[in-house]
């Protein structure tokens, strides 16, 4: 009989089935010689009796083989290249012990999750914790522990097979001992580790002071920030609220901005530990030290008409420029964008142009006169476009240009989603949202329009980062 077998807990293991099965085609072999031999012996027609019996033996062969084909092998035992679940070792236990049971294959699709939970600050209990998800096939990918004053908070990136639910691991993690669990899919740029990220952000900061808010966002994960200006807080709560320290209150820390307002960072859904408030007000304090400062790149541009034009990001120092361009708009051109009329432009071009609410492209002739801005504005958890071309370079792609270049960069900022608030009858603003070919939702509500593109379907060229996907445009001209 077939010897094949598997491994459980590390002894081997017949197929009885597969035994009894053998036994019953044994024993049905034998019946069958018998009776044919009784058969050839007392009747008249002896040879064909023998070639039935042949016939019969040579089938009884044949399923036998086709059995042992089809039930005879052993499941794999680890060694098929898969990488094994992560392996616990009891609190005493020798190393021998650890590494004398062959790990779980864990087989099929493993989906990416990142857990946050708080456990005793006793010996053993993170053990406890890393057996509880070994139990469910659970791979520790990363951990990062957060000191609090009664107990821990551990933060893990894990590999979960498909078929296991957030829910599973919540529940083993709770019978395990962790309290007030919080768990999330995560992609594979959680896969970096907590120094190397924290890195990248604060290279990011330094080159772009409008990263200050994108960083804070990556770095502390789902979050609603909003800066505040100086002059828009009554009296002296700001500094009550937002000393040059900052404050943390639970789900909501308040850092002094360096131009004196406040940057209020809210999540509601998770306590802020003394680690993640250390991180953010140090990217802060960076930011604080290096100034104000916009990458100067630029990229020069031919229209269709045969002009050439620069699109360069602007800042605070173009506010004289953009303000003249204000004024030789027309009435209608700046109802459009501003929703109404317009008394004083420097209230809305100083915010509009400060890199702490978002980024500003400005369009710029040979001669160096602006003739058109656009802007990404960071609206709490949205993102917002608004466009303002002068009324002689309408109508020559400039439009489009910037508002596809916007997309590159909300898409790379990570955002989900931009909207534009526009009037109704602004047809061109609705045919460069609809030249994206984006996904594009429309509410109307007395006469305001506000149309939202979701970015989950953007270009690959516009995943790229804005300066790689200038580097990629195949030529340096303007659409009509």
């Amino acid at each position: 009989m077939s010897q094949v077998k598997r491994a459980k807990n590390g002894r081997p293991v017949h197929h009885w089935r597969r035994d009894l099965v053998e036994l019953a085609a044994l024993f049905t072999a034998v019946a069958v010689a018998d009776a044919v031999a009784n058969l050839i012996g007392h009747g008249p027609d002896g040879p064909t009796l023998l070639l039935i019996s042949a016939v019969v033996l040579v089938a009884t062969a044949g399923f036998h083989t086709w059995w042992s084909h089809r039930h005879g092998h052993a499941p794999p035992t680890g060694d098929t290249g898969s990488r094994p679940t992560a392996t616990v070792r009891r609190a005493g236990a020798s190393e021998a012990d650890a590494t004398a049971p062959e790990p779980v294959t864990v087989a099929g699709e493993t989906v990416l999750w990142r857990m946050r939970t708080t456990v005793r600050d006793e010996p053993g209990s993170l053990a406890s914790l890393c057996a509880a998800l070994a139990g469910q096939r659970v791979d520790i990918l990363s951990l990062q522990t957060h000191p609090l004053t009664e107990g821990t908070v551990d933060e893990f990136l894990l590999r979960v097979p498909a078929e296991v639910s957030a829910a599973d691991v919540t529940r083993a993690v709770s019978h395990a001992g962790g309290a007030g669990t919080w768990i999330e899919r995560a992609d594979a740029h959680d896969l970096v580790d907590a120094p190397t990220r924290v890195l990248g952000l604060a290279t990011r900061t330094a080159l772009d002071a409008a990263e200050l808010p994108l960083a804070l966002r990556q770095l502390l994960g789902r979050c609603t920030i909003r800066s505040l200006p100086a002059g828009s807080v009554r009296g002296d709560r700001a500094d009550e609220a937002a000393p040059v320290e900052g404050a943390l209150e639970d789900t909501v820390m308040r850092l002094r901005a360096p131009e004196g307002g406040v940057i209020t960072v809210e999540r509601p859904y998770l306590p802020f530990t003394p680690t993640e408030f250390a991180r953010a007000r140090a990217l802060v304090e960076l930011d604080a030290r290096l100034g104000p400062r916009v990458p100067r790149s630029q990229d020069v541009l031919t229209l269709p008409r045969g002009n050439d034009i620069t699109v360069r990001r602007a800042d605070a120092g173009d506010v004289d420029a953009a303000k003249a361009m204000h004024e030789r708009c027309s009435p209608r051109t700046l109802s459009m964008r501003y929703h109404g009329p317009v008394g004083d432009a420097d209230k809305y071009l100083n915010h509009l142009l400060s890199p702490r609410f978002g980024r500003t492209l400005a369009v710029q002739t040979a001669s160096g006169r602006i003739v058109g801005l656009g802007h990404l504005l960071w609206d709490g958890d949205e993102t917002e476009i608004a466009l303002l071309v002068e009324d002689d370079w309408q109508r020559r792609g400039i439009g489009s240009e910037l508002l596809g270049r916007l997309v590159a960069m909300a898409v790379e900022a990570g955002c989900e989603s931009v909207y534009a608030v526009t009037q109704s009858s602004n047809t061109g603003m609705v045919a460069a949202m609809r030249g994206l070919d984006l996904p594009l939702d429309y509410q109307i509500e007395e006469g305001t329009l506000v149309i939202t593109a979701r970015l989950d379907t953007a270009p690959t060229a516009s995943r790229l980062s804005y300066d790689e996907a200038q580097q990629h445009r195949p030529e340096h001209s303007v659409r009509d």
